[in-house]
């Protein structure tokens, strides 16, 4: 198999020239224009950003990639899947409600905003996985799944989980439905240790599922209405919380993966990342941390699975930021360095499964060619 080509460019700019003109010569350089947009309806998946998160991609981005859309006879909506958790995503209504606040209007991006999976994160379509060896059937959102051609714009950061959300996530993830997501995250179910709980509730606050109850000050979880989705994990400053199941962030990469392929099947597909503001978390958390690492650059490819490896070797090459979360881990004391700034942020998380078994099930190749333009 030939190595995929994966597109670059840093985010210095000449003046009169601004990141938005290097971001269209990109994805036009990438070879967008190949694709037969003529007439056609053009999903570009991205993530909003939770209210109270500021690290989310900027609504100017999406427009420019909606914008060369429809210079090229293309039809593009914006689209993003309903949420498992509590917050101001988990409906339609709440969902386009923090676009807007977050500056992702018809007005300000050139383009309509639809909720993938509907009103209630409850229409989706059922997607063979060809190939999948954990996922039969794909619950994708609706809307999606009706686009004709597949754009992802995606912002690569960390993940409490997943190591980072890259190209990948915000496919395989971002595009399943609310079952999707929960069939997704079933694989593994966290525990409280009582010994280190200290009772402090931020696990309940995260959990979409009330599944917390509170038994001498410390936190219980029922496991019968817990759906594994692991925010509670995360939102845990004393680690009293932690999966049993040591390959269930493993398998969730997986099934991700399998996701990812449903929603890129059968037809025209184009991934943009742009690897900046890289905070250690999620931008569905309603906050984000000061970024680990530097801002790097914008890459764009036909196969998600190489702009993911392109964009995580760039990110390994860089030197943690002084007093980031990165930077104040590698200097605590029994530090273990993982020699990666994702396992290292977040050292319960995992990402190299991802990439293996989307090379493994024909979604893409990990080898590449970094063309820097």
């Amino acid at each position: 198999m030939q190595p995929s080509k994966v597109y670059f460019t840093d985010f210095r700019v000449k003046i009169g020239v601004s990141q938005l003109d290097k971001l269209e010569r990109l994805i036009r350089t990438a070879g967008i224009q190949t694709i037969d947009f003529d007439h056609k309806m053009v999903a570009i998946k991205m993530h909003f950003g939770e209210p109270g998160n500021l690290s989310f991609l900027r609504p100017n981005y999406a427009k420019r990639v909606a914008d060369v859309v429809k210079s090229l006879g293309g039809v593009p909506f914006l689209t993003d899947c309903n949420t498992l958790y509590p917050g101001r995503r988990k409906n339609a209504l709440e969902h386009i409600e923090s676009a807007y606040e977050n500056g992702f209007t018809p007005m300000s991006t050139g383009c309509q905003i639809i909720i993938g999976d509907g009103l209630k994160g409850s229409d989706d379509v059922e997607v063979p996985v060809h190939g999948g060896q954990y996922i039969q059937t794909a619950k994708i959102g609706r809307a999606i799944m009706d686009a004709d051609v597949f754009i992802s714009l995606n912002h690569f950061k960390g993940h409490e989980q997943t190591g980072f959300g890259g190209a990948l996530k915000n496919i395989g993830m971002g595009c399943g439905s609310r079952r999707g997501k929960m069939e997704q995250h079933s694989a593994g179910k966290p525990m409280v240790d009582a010994n280190v709980c200290v009772g402090c509730r931020q696990c309940a606050k995260q959990c979409g599922q009330d599944a917390f109850s509170y038994d001498s000050g410390k936190a219980v979880i029922n496991q019968e209405k817990c759906v594994g989705c692991g925010r509670c994990i995360a939102a845990c400053r004393f680690d009293a919380i932690y999966s049993p199941n040591d390959d269930a962030v493993e398998m969730l990469d997986r099934k991700m993966a399998e996701y990812a392929k449903a929603v890129v099947d059968g037809r025209p597909h184009f991934h943009i990342s742009l690897v900046m503001d890289i905070s250690p978390y999620c931008d569905c958390h309603p906050e984000n941390d000061a970024p680990i690492l530097p801002d790097i650059g914008m890459f764009a490819s036909f196969d998600p699975v190489a702009l993911d490896q392109a964009c995580v070797d760039a990110c390994l090459r860089q030197d943690p930021i002084p007093g980031s979360l990165l930077d104040d881990n590698m200097h605590r004391e029994g530090f273990v360095d993982h020699h990666d700034h994702f396992i290292n942020t977040t050292p319960e998380s995992e990402w190299e499964s991802c990439l293996e078994h989307a090379q493994a099930i024909g979604l893409g190749s990990r080898r590449y060619e970094l063309i820097k333009i």
